[in-house]
C-alpha cells in the first residue's frame, strides 16, 4: 500500500475510534483487533498502528488477559491537538467545564500581559482586526465563533512564550464549547465585548497590568454564566481544602 494512503487511513481509523470511545460504544474494553479490523475493514496492520497512536496518547491501555482498556479521559495527553480536539468532542460534564475555566484563568490573563508588552506590531494589527470583526457581528451569525476563536488565540500566540503557544488548541477547544451555554444569553454579548475591548485597548497602549486585570474580567463574565447553567462540583476530600465556588469559576 502507498504510504501516504496507508497513512491517510491509519488517521481515518483513529477518527473513527476516538468518536467511538467518547460516544460510549465500545464501553470500557475496545473488541479485539481482528473485529476492529473488520468493523473498520482494514488490514489488521493499519488497525495496529492507529491503535498504538492511541496508545501514545495515553488513550488505551494494553494489559495481559484483560484487553485494551479504555483509559480515562483525565489520562489522555492533551497537549497534541488531536486529543485536544477529540476530548472537547465529549459532551462536557461539570468537573470538565470547571476545570476548562481554571485553566483559561491560568493561562490568558498572563499571556495577555505578556502580549502587552512582547507582541510585534503585525499582531497587535491582528489582534485588533479580530476584535474590529467581532464587534460588527451577532453571536447567532456563524462568523462570530470564528472571530471570538481568532481574538483570543491571536492574544496567546501574541504571548511570545512558546509553551502558551503551544496551549492555543486547549483555549480554541474550550471557547468552543463553552459557546452553545452562554450563546442564548441576552446580556452576554455586550457584557464580553465590554471586557474584550479593554483587553484588546490595554495590549495596544503597552499596559501589561490593566491587559492581565481585563482579561482576568472577561473570563470571570463567562464563568459566571457557565456556573449559573453548570453547579460546579467542589473537592471536599482530606488531601486538599474545598474549593470555592467563585474561585472554582474563575481562579
Amino acid at each position: 500500500m502507498d504510504e501516504n494512503k496507508e497513512r491517510s487511513l491509519v488517521a481515518k481509523v483513529m477518527d473513527g475510534l476516538v468518536s467511538g470511545i467518547v460516544e460510549q460504544k465500545y464501553g470500557a474494553i475496545l473488541p479485539p483487533q481482528d473485529v476492529l479490523s473488520k468493523e473498520f475493514d482494514v488490514s489488521r496492520t493499519v488497525m495496529r498502528e492507529a491503535l498504538s497512536m492511541l496508545l501514545a496518547r495515553h488513550m488505551l491501555d494494553v494489559r495481559p488477559k484483560t484487553g485494551t482498556r479504555i483509559r480515562p479521559m483525565s489520562d489522555w495527553r492533551l497537549i497534541d491537538e488531536d486529543v485536544v480536539s477529540w476530548r472537547f468532542r465529549a459532551t462536557p460534564d461539570q468537573a470538565f467545564l470547571r476545570d476548562v475555566i481554571e485553566f483559561r484563568m491560568l493561562i490568558e490573563p498572563r499571556a495577555a500581559a505578556l502580549a502587552a508588552a512582547r507582541a510585534t506590531p503585525d499582531e497587535l494589527a491582528g489582534i485588533r482586526e479580530a476584535f474590529d470583526a467581532l464587534s460588527s457581528l451577532e453571536t447567532g451569525e456563524p462568523e462570530f465563533q470564528a472571530a471570538d476563536v481568532a481574538l483570543h488565540t491571536r492574544i496567546v500566540a501574541a504571548s511570545g512564550n512558546q509553551f502558551f503557544q503551544q496551549m492555543t488548541a486547549i483555549v480554541r477547544g474550550a471557547l468552543v464549547t463553552v459557546y452553545p451555554i452562554v450563546q442564548g444569553i441576552a446580556t452576554m454579548r455586550e457584557a464580553t465585548l465590554g471586557a474584550q475591548r479593554e483587553v484588546v485597548e490595554a495590549i495596544g497602549a503597552r499596559d501589561a497590568a490593566a491587559a492581565e486585570r481585563a482579561m482576568s474580567r472577561l473570563i470571570d463574565v463567562t464563568a459566571e454564566e457557565v456556573g449559573r447553567a453548570f453547579s460546579f462540583e467542589r473537592r471536599e476530600d482530606s488531601s486538599s481544602p474545598p474549593i470555592d465556588e467563585s474561585q472554582s469559576a474563575g481562579a
